[in-house]
């Protein structure tokens, strides 16, 4: 949904920017990861799908230790030193700080059914994005455990600690966030969404009622909106905002919601990347990898 809406519904009502702050910002004093390109051309979740990703590793991985995870969806918006999430640069500033662990972070985009793009981005739409992303099931957490993350550790050594496993995402691929640790919390516990869909595409309303009448997960949930996101026929993105988060509240999740001012783009949740991350990661040195 995030691709088709941010140029044509948001951007008239935009108030002022949020700006970047410092670990945002690249420093040449502390170790610089690596990001390498990769394709998947295939898929039993989502069959007929082909789609890019890309995987940064910070440089202090040694191949021994058992690294941390970081998933995110729509991998194209955090892949880059510039732009609203500059993933690298905050990675690499945060790791050497030791705000967060040392992580390999695998960036994902959508399932084409038609040709996959030479180039990454919104345009072309990725036609199956909705289905993966919107869908309330444990299917996209089938993909990452089944299919992407068992090619992943054929190169590097990944945790199996879920509390060390975290995923993020940004409007749809927020909500897809929470649902993969939702269902299978055996795999992840880290959710960090920005701007997340949690209305009536595909049934994501619901998280909210099911979080008051489920037993507590064992997941940690970061939650960012801003009074300006959107208002359309599947709800209110601030208040379904608003609604996930006190039913965090209620029961008894450990949780924080962010509420600015922006509107159903990146720019807030960029502007907060750092500080999002070091509470998601906070206490990470009393896990064991």
């Amino acid at each position: 949904l995030l691709g088709c809406l941010l140029s044509v519904e948001s951007f008239a009502a935009d108030p002022p920017p949020y700006e970047h702050g410092p670990d945002s910002q690249p420093n040449d004093s502390v170790p610089h990861g690596v990001v390498t390109q990769h394709v998947w051309l295939s898929s039993r979740v989502f069959p007929g799908t082909k789609r890019h990703y890309s995987v940064y590793v910070p440089k202090q991985y040694d191949g021994q230790t058992p690294a941390a995870l970081m998933v995110f969806q729509d991998g194209h918006a955090f892949q880059g030193t510039t732009g609203d999430f500059r993933l690298p640069v905050v990675f690499d500033n945060l790791i050497a700080k030791g705000d967060m662990p040392v992580t390999i972070a695998v960036m994902i985009d959508p399932g084409y059914t038609g040709e996959l793009p030479e180039t990454r981005g919104w345009r072309p739409r990725p036609e199956n994005r909705s289905v993966e992303y919107d869908t309330v099931s444990g299917d996209y957490a089938e993909f990452l455990v089944t299919e992407i993350l068992p090619e992943i550790e054929k190169q590097y050594r990944i945790t199996s600690n879920p509390e060390l496993r975290a995923i993020c995402g940004n409007s749809s691929g927020g909500i897809c966030a929470f649902g993969v640790a939702w269902h299978r919390p055996d795999q992840f516990r880290k959710v960090l969404s920005h701007i997340g869909s949690f209305t009536n595409i595909r049934g994501g309303h619901h998280y909210a009622a099911m979080i008051r009448k489920t037993p507590k997960k064992p997941i940690r949930v970061f939650l960012q909106d801003g009074e300006n996101d959107l208002d359309n026929e599947h709800g209110n993105w601030p208040l379904a905002n608003q609604q996930m988060a006190k039913s965090l509240a209620f029961a008894g999740y450990d949780y924080k919601f962010v509420f600015g001012t922006g509107a159903h783009n990146g720019n807030h949740g960029g502007a907060i990347f750092p500080d999002s991350l070091r509470w998601l990661w906070r206490g990470w040195k009393d896990l064991t990898p």
